[in-house]
């Protein structure tokens, strides 16, 4: 996943993959700020959070029911 701490959506797809027992990568943008273009190679915006699952698709500020019904097509959950 790569967002911004200071990013609302960002925090809260965190606490629901933490709430969910999801192990991810969380790529802090303000951290590593040359993350963001391979964010925007990924998902051809500058939005966030991207979220990239393990089947190669991503979403881009996704709600909570994009995140769960993709995690369970992954049967991730």
């Amino acid at each position: 996943m790569f967002g911004a701490e200071w990013c609302g959506d960002c925090r809260r797809t965190k606490k629901q993959l933490d709430g969910l027992g999801i192990e991810y990568t969380y790529i802090d943008l303000a951290e590593d700020p040359a993350a963001a273009d391979i964010a925007k190679d990924i998902s051809g915006r500058m939005n966030i959070p991207v979220v990239l699952y393990p089947d190669s698709s991503h979403h881009v500020e996704p709600s909570n029911a994009d995140v769960e019904a993709k995690l369970r097509e992954l049967a991730l959950i």
